[in-house]
C-alpha cells in the first residue's frame, strides 16, 4: 500500500439515518445500494463522492482510485465510510462516481483487494420487469437466475495483482424472483456462505432481487438466503439455476458454456419440417439405468448413438433429465427446472449427447414435469416463506398421490417460469420434442379427490382452468417459438381436443399417447390364446377412436415396473410362445395407425421387469431368442421408415382399412394400411397358438404379391413358416374383389405387398 490520501477534511459524508445503517449492516435492508456502494454529494459538496462498504471483521479499509488511495473510517457496526474526489465531465459539466476498488485488513491481520458489488447498476431491465410481470418474457432464463457477464469500467484501474489498467469487470449477474422477501443474499463458496456482505435490492413491485457480484465466476457454488415475513432466514436454490450439485448436495452452480453445436443443418431441417407428418419410432431411455457402467453424457453418447441408429429409431425419448433430487422418483419430481441433472454430468455435457444425436439423424424428446414439484425445503416450496410457485390453496395446491405441490397455473409470474421453461430445452438445449408428463392432474380439479376436497371452478365444473390456459399457452408458445418442434401429451382421460389446435379450442399438442391402446392390447395379450377369442373386441377396439386425436402407441416404462413385470413377461405359454407372443406385439404395434414407442428392454425381450438401481439385462442378448427381437425391431424400423403406408397417413382413415376385423375364432386381424403416394401393405396378425394354413386373406387387388417380413422367420428365432410369392386370385372375400390362402404362423405376423412391376 502507498501513502493513503486524505480529502479535504471539511468534506461531509452523504448522510443515512442510522435505522437504515443498522438495516444495511445485517444485510437486512431492501435497498443496500441506496446506502453501499458510491453516492455523489449535494449542493456544495457536489465535486465529491461517498463510498460505503461493509466489512464486518475489518480493521482497515482504504478506497483505491486512480487519482489516490483513501482511508475510511467505521461509521456503523461494520459499515465503513471515506469521502473522495469526484470525477468531473468537462463538457457537460457534471460530476460522476470514480472506479474504485477496496483493500481490506482484516482482525486477523489477512488482507485483500477486491470490487464493489454496490457500485454497478442493475443487470435485470425495465423490459424484462414488465414482461415478467404480464407473464410474457419468453426468454426469462435471459433476464433471472445467474449470468456471467462482463462489464465495461469507463475509467478503468490498475490492477494491484498484474500493475495493468483493467477496464473490463467479468462477475456473475443474480437475480431471484421472491416477492414477500423482507430481504435476500446470496451465499456461495466465494464469501464463505455468510451473505452479510452480499445483500440483493429489490426492484420495486416485479418481486425481482437483484445483484451483481465482480469475480465470481464458472463453477462457483450458491444459494439465496431469503429473509421471509415472519423473521426467519431460510436458504434456497436457485428456481432458474443452470447447472446443480451432484445430489444429496442441494447448491446452485454459476455455468458458463463454452459448447459450439455442429448441428447446423438439423436444426434448419426442423425448422422446415412438420416432424408430426413423418415417420416417428421411438426409445424410451431412463439415462442413468439405460447402462450404469456409462458414467456421464459423454460415454452415453458414444454408445447410445451407436445403438438407437444401428436399432433404426428415429427418436430418443428421455425420462425427465432436469435436476431432481430423489433419484427414485426417476426424475419426474423435478427441483431444478432449468438445470441438466448434474449426476450425468454438466450443462455442456448433455449439449454433446444432444449434438452428437443429431448428428446421426436421430431427434431428442424429453420428459417434461410443469403438473407438480416436491416439497423439499431447498427448493421451490415455500420459496419466499410463503405459498409462491404453488398454489395457496390446499384443495388445489397439494398432489395428494405424490405428496407434492402444484403450481399455481393462475398467477403470471409462475405460468411464465413454465411456459419459457419449455422453450428454454427447445431453444438452448435444441431438443426437438417435449412428452408432457400428468397432463390429467392438472386438467382436473378433482384428480385424486374424494367429494369434499376439491372446490368447482367458477362454473361449477371439474376443469381446472386456470391449468387449462397454462398448458394451451405454453403449446402455443413452444411451436411459434420453435418451427418443427413437437408437444406430447401424456393424458389418460377422455378430454377432447388434446391435440386439436388452441384456436379451435383445443389443447394444441402436435401428439398424444393412446393409452387406451396401450391397456387393451396388454390387457387382450395376458389372455391365454385359447380364451382371446371371448376378448376380441379388446384388440380391434382402438380403431373405433383411432384419429379422435393424433397418437402415440407406447409401450412405456410405466408397464414394467411395481412387479408388472417386463414384456416378455406379460405373454402366456412357455418361452418359445413368449417370444413370439413380443414379436407378434411388436409387428402389431409397429403397423397400426399412431406413432410408435418403446420402452428400453423391450428390444431385446429382456426376461426381468425394469429396475431403475441396475442396467438393463445387456447379458440376455448371448441367447437366439433376445437376439431375435432385437433384429426383428431394427427390421421392423427400415420397413417402417421406407413405407409410407405406415405413417403418412396415421391421422386420418384413408391410411387404414380393415380387412378382416371379426375373425375372433382364429385370433386373427388383417388389414391395410395405405400411404399418400398409394402405397398398400397387407397386414395378417394371429394372436392364436396355433397356425392356420390355407387362411384365406381378402385383399384389394389381383396379381402377384410377396411376403416381406413375418415374425415367425428363423432368424427370429421363429419356426421359419413362409409364403414368398403368390398370386391373388379373383375369388370374391370379406367385400374385396381379390384374396389368397397363405400359411399365418402361430403367435405371427407377416405384412404382405404387391410385387412392382
Amino acid at each position: 500500500m502507498s501513502t493513503v490520501t486524505n480529502i479535504n477534511e471539511d468534506a461531509v459524508a452523504v448522510p443515512v439515518r442510522q435505522d437504515v445503517l443498522a438495516a444495511v449492516s445485517n444485510a437486512e435492508y431492501y435497498n443496500p445500494h441506496e446506502v453501499l456502494g458510491g453516492h455523489l454529494g449535494t449542493d456544495k459538496g457536489a465535486d465529491t463522492v461517498t463510498v460505503r462498504v461493509l466489512r464486518p471483521m475489518a480493521k482497515k479499509v482504504v478506497i483505491l482510485t486512480k487519482s489516490g488511495e483513501y482511508e475510511a473510517k467505521h461509521e456503523y457496526n461494520g459499515i465503513f465510510t471515506a469521502v473522495i474526489p469526484a470525477v468531473k465531465h468537462t463538457k457537460s459539466k457534471t460530476w460522476s462516481v470514480p472506479s474504485y476498488r477496496i483493500h481490506t485488513v482484516e482482525i486477523d491481520g489477512s488482507e485483500s483487494t477486491d470490487d464493489d458489488p454496490y457500485r454497478y447498476l442493475p443487470q435485470v431491465g425495465d423490459l424484462d420487469m414488465y414482461l415478467f410481470g404480464e407473464g410474457r418474457h419468453e426468454r426469462l432464463w435471459e433476464a433471472l437466475g445467474a449470468h456471467i457477464k462482463t462489464i465495461t469500467d469507463s475509467w478503468g484501474l490498475v490492477s494491484p495483482e498484474t500493475g495493468k489498467m483493467v477496464k473490463k469487470v467479468t462477475g456473475t449477474a443474480f437475480s431471484v424472483w421472491a416477492p414477500n422477501a423482507r430481504a435476500v443474499r446470496v451465499v456461495g463458496n466465494f464469501n464463505y456462505w455468510n451473505g452479510r456482505r452480499h445483500a440483493m435490492r429489490s426492484l420495486g413491485s416485479s418481486g425481482i432481487w437483484e445483484l451483481f457480484i465482480p469475480g465470481v465466476t464458472a463453477g462457483e457454488v450458491y444459494k439465496y438466503e431469503i429473509l421471509t415475513q415472519s423473521g426467519n432466514w431460510i436458504m434456497k436454490a436457485d428456481p432458474m439455476e443452470r447447472s446443480h450439485e451432484v445430489p444429496p448436495n442441494t447448491g446452485s452452480v454459476v455455468v458458463d458454456s463454452e459448447f459450439k453445436w455442429h448441428d447446423t443443418d438439423w436444426m434448419d431441417k426442423r425448422a422446415k419440417t412438420d416432424a408430426h407428418n413423418g415417420p416417428i419410432s421411438i426409445y424410451e431411455v431412463q439415462a442413468n439405468s439405460w447402462n450404469r457402467d456409462l458414467g456421464n453424457y459423454r460415454e452415453l453418447a458414444d454408445h447410445l448413438v451407436d445403438y438407437v441408429q444401428k436399432e433404426g429409431f428415429t427418436h430418443v425419448e428421455f425420462m425427465p433429465l432436469t435436476q431432481y433430487p430423489f433419484s427414485g422418483s426417476w426424475g419426474y419430481q423435478v427441483t431444478g427446472y432449468y438445470a441438466v441433472d448434474s449426476r450425468l454430468g454438466s450443462p455442456d455435457d448433455f449439449k454433446y449427447l444432444v449434438d452428437k444425436l443429431h448428428k446421426a439423424g436421430i431427434g431428442v424428446i424429453m420428459d417434461w414435469v410443469p403438473a407438480h414439484f416436491p416439497k423439499d425445503d431447498f427448493a421451490l416450496g415455500r420459496f419466499d416463506g410463503t405459498a409462491l410457485y404453488e398454489d395457496p390453496d390446499p384443495m388445489r395446491g397439494e398432489h395428494p398421490d405424490w405428496g407434492t405441490y402444484i403450481f399455481n397455473f393462475g398467477r403470471h409470474e409462475v405460468r411464465n417460469f413454465l411456459v419459457a421453461n419449455a422453450c428454454f430445452w427447445l431453444d438452448e438445449y435444441h431438443v426437438d420434442a417435449l412428452r408432457v408428463d400428468a397432463v390429467s392432474s392438472m386438467l382436473y380439479l378433482d384428480y385424486s379427490r374424494e367429494n369434499g376436497q376439491w372446490r368447482p371452478n367458477i362454473y361449477g365444473g371439474r376443469e381446472n382452468l386456470e391449468a387449462i390456459d397454462f398448458i394451451k399457452e405454453a403449446n402455443a408458445t413452444a411451436y411459434k417459438n420453435n418451427p418443427g418442434i413437437m408437444m406430447i401429451a401424456e393424458e389418460s382421460t377422455a378430454y377432447q381436443g388434446v391435440t386439436a389446435p388452441t384456436d379451435m379450442g383445443g389443447l394444441g399438442f402436435g401428439l398424444k399417447w393412446n393409452m387406451g391402446w396401450m391397456h387393451d392390447t396388454l390387457q387382450y395379450l395376458k389372455e391365454e390364446p385359447i380364451n382371446r377369442r371371448w376378448h376380441h373386441n379388446e384388440i380391434t377396439f382402438s380403431m373405433v377412436y383411432a384419429y379422435s386425436e393424433h397418437y402415440v402407441l407406447p409401450l412405456s416404462h410405466d408397464e414394467v415396473v411395481y412387479g408388472k413385470g417386463s414384456l416378455l413377461g406379460k405373454m402366456p405359454g412357455d418361452e418359445w410362445q413368449q417370444f413370439a407372443g413380443l414379436r407378434a406385439l411388436l409387428a402389431y404395434q409397429w403397423s397400426h395407425p399412431g406413432k410408435n414407442l418403446l420402452f428400453m428392454g423391450g428390444e431385446i425381450g429382456q426376461s426381468s421387469e425394469w429396475n431403475f438401481n441396475t442396467s438393463l439385462n445387456w447379458n440376455e442378448l448371448q441367447w437366439p431368442f433376445h437376439q431375435g427381437v432385437q433384429k426383428l425391431v431394427a427390421d421392423l424400423n427400415a420397413l417402417y421408415k421406407s413405407s409410407r403406408a405406415f405413417w403418412s397417413q396415421d391421422f386420418t382413415p384413408d391410411g387404414f382399412q380393415w380387412l378382416t376385423s371379426d375373425d375372433s375364432d382364429h385370433n386373427t386381424l388383417s388389414y391395410m394400411r395405405i400411404g399418400d403416394d398409394g402405397e398398400e401393405i397387407v397386414v395378417v396378425v394371429n394372436f392364436s397358438g396355433q397356425a392356420w394354413q390355407d387362411y384365406q386373406v381378402a385383399l384389394p387387388k389381383g396379381g402377384q404379391w410377396e411376403e416381406i417380413l413375418t415374425t415367425d422367420d428363423a432368424k427370429y428365432c421363429g419356426s421359419d413358416i413362409h409364403n414368398g410369392t403368390f398370386t391373388a386370385a379373383a375369388e370374391e372375400y370379406h367385400s374385396r374383389p381379390y384374396s389368397a390362402r397363405i400359411t399365418v404362423p402361430a403367435l405371427g405376423a407377416v405384412f404382405l405387398k404387391p410385387v412392382q412391376h
